[in-house]
């Protein structure tokens, strides 16, 4: 079985969960798991955890993201991007430079309603259920961060945008609100996920190059180890008197730990032979550190 991450670059057509899905043939094995769902039209960056990774599909998902996307303007449509249903349309009267202004006004924390498309849930219900079904009801509005926009092309009622944003964000609904602002209305044409967290396009693989890689059986040499996945934390070593807690996942004392984990609210651990073994937390009111995520290999 394989453990780590591999960077996929999801094609057109399919939706996350089909790119597990082929996977799982490719690859010959059922524990896979993405970390954040992108729309069938969209394309770019999907990271994919195997085996062990799989415990980090929540981590991997908390990442910032990037994003090169039109935005159509004067046209707007149920799903909020053009494979929708049109509501409406308006002229497109607005000026390159107030276009400009309005699209720059977005950088920093604003207040998003999450499409109705989309697999949030409300009441035990995905969204995009309750839509499928021409229900649609109020959803509360979420603070999401424009961290940049760059502007890289203006062609009316087109205009092309790079956008660096925090987790949770909707680059449809980020479309619709610079429409509205904007007073015409507006939705997604495109979307091109460049960037997950460190995971960019440049090193991305479709499934074509992952099959012919298996094949070949250097798939190995593309997969992201699980310890370097959590290389944002401080690495410590287990010293022999807290080998016995850590092989049965018990918190740990900082006396019983090598390397810098002052000020360290989590710290990745290794064995005394050098083995990654899991992600913990420290808890002042313990003075312990406690497992959070596990990759201990049983006997």
């Amino acid at each position: 079985m394989y453990h780590g991450i591999i960077n996929i670059k999801k094609e057109k057509g399919y939706t996350s969960h089909d790119v597990v899905a082929r996977l799982r043939g490719i690859l010959r094995q059922k524990k896979i798991g993405h970390t954040g769902t992108l729309d069938p039209d969209a394309e770019g960056v999907l990271p994919v955890c195997l085996g062990q990774g799989t415990k980090l599909c929540d981590m991997l998902t908390d990442h910032s993201k990037e994003y090169c996307a039109v935005l159509r303007l004067g046209v707007c449509t149920d799903t909020e991007d053009m494979t929708g249903t049109v509501l409406e349309t308006r002229p497109v009267t607005c000026s390159e430079e107030e276009v400009r202004s309005v699209v720059e006004s977005f950088v920093g924390s604003y207040e998003q309603i999450p499409p109705m498309y989309s697999a949030i849930k409300v009441n035990g219900k995905k969204l995009y259920e309750l839509a499928r079904a021409g229900k649609s009801i109020e959803r509360k509005a979420r603070t999401v961060e424009i961290t940049e926009i760059q502007i890289e092309e203006i062609a009316l009622p087109r205009v092309r945008l790079r956008i660096s944003c925090s987790k949770g964000t909707y680059i449809r609904s980020l479309c619709r609100d610079i429409g509205e602002k904007l007073g015409c209305g507006g939705c997604m044409e495109e979307l091109l996920r460049t960037r997950v967290g460190n995971f960019g396009l440049e090193t991305a693989l479709t499934l074509e190059e992952v099959e012919k890689l298996q094949q070949q059986g250097g798939i190995e040499d593309f997969l992201l180890p699980l310890d370097e996945a959590c290389a944002q934390y401080p690495a410590v070593s287990v010293k022999e008197e807290g080998e016995k807690a850590l092989k049965n996942g018990n918190p740990l004392h900082p006396s019983c730990l090598l390397g810098n984990k002052e000020a360290a609210k989590e710290i990745r651990v290794y064995d005394g032979k050098g083995k990654f073994t899991g992600i913990y937390a420290y808890r002042r009111e313990k003075g312990l550190y406690f497992p959070q995520k596990m990759f201990l290999e049983r006997d």
